[in-house]
């Protein structure tokens, strides 16, 4: 006897242990939380003063308020990958703002050194 499944109906169930799977996750609050203090701490950090850093700490609040609303929807697997995103943009933003700061101050710096070589005798 030669028992084979056909692969329509394997794939069927595939999609529904899947789709219960995604059902059942519990909502991401902690990521959400997590997303919403690295979101805080770009915004401190001087993101909205770098233009690239404003443009990644935009999409991060972006996608934590789209994130939301896919956790009202019972869809938290999704939500849970968008925060992460979210966060990575944050995080990014905090980077970027960073980077900017140390040019700047590097810049000053070497202002000065110019300033000072010029008085040297």
């Amino acid at each position: 006897m030669n028992y084979r499944i056909g692969w329509k109906p394997s794939l069927a169930l595939v999609a529904f242990v899947g789709g219960v799977g995604c059902a059942g996750a519990p909502p991401p609050n902690d990521r959400l939380a997590s997303s919403v203090a690295a979101i805080r701490g770009a915004e401190e950090g001087g993101a909205r003063n770098q233009p690239q850093a404003e443009l990644h700490l935009k999409l991060a609040k972006d996608q934590v308020e789209k994130a939301k609303d896919l956790m009202k929807q019972g869809q938290n697997e999704a939500a849970w990958l968008l925060l992460l995103r979210a966060e990575s943009d944050a995080d990014l933003a905090i980077a970027l703002a960073k980077e900017s700061l140390a040019r700047a101050q590097a810049a000053q710096a070497m202002a000065q050194i110019q300033s000072l070589k010029q008085r040297a005798p």
